[in-house]
């Protein structure tokens, strides 16, 4: 199962050629989105202006209808302390709502598709995908 971060999702809604293309040859049914990532989304278009933000809301809808979104459950919140403590102790943290994603696609054992690859290469066991390394 692939799942989307914030970035990716944010990408095909503006219709990056890459991401486009790669997630349209993928099932809708292998495809999920972490709520973290929903809640992200929304909130970004919640500052738009109303007409920015009305359009954006349909098509965020539309993709959210298509995809399984992931809840974050008690499992996610264990893996999510095991990350956010293990990433403290090597002094390389990553973002709050990082950890919540990456501990949302290893509870889930899926592929994380991003393009921050910073942060997310430092979780231990993490799959990871950037579709943007070769586009």
């Amino acid at each position: 199962m692939l799942i989307l971060d914030t970035n990716t999702v944010s990408y095909y809604l503006r219709g990056d050629t890459a991401v486009v293309n790669k997630l349209r040859a993928i099932a809708p049914s292998d495809v999920s989105i972490p709520a973290i990532v929903e809640y992200e989304l929304r909130y970004g278009f919640e500052r738009l202006p109303e007409q920015v933000r009305t359009r954006g809301m349909a098509r965020l809808t539309d993709v959210l209808q298509a995809l399984q979104v992931l809840p974050f459950d008690s499992d996610c919140a264990q893996q999510a302390a095991r990350i956010r403590a293990a990433l403290e102790a090597d002094g390389s943290p990553i973002g709050p709502h990082d950890i919540l994603i990456a501990a949302t696609a290893l509870r889930y054992g899926g592929t994380l598709v991003t393009r921050n690859t910073r942060e997310f290469s430092r979780v231990a066991g993490l799959q990871w995908q950037n579709w943007h390394e070769n586009a």
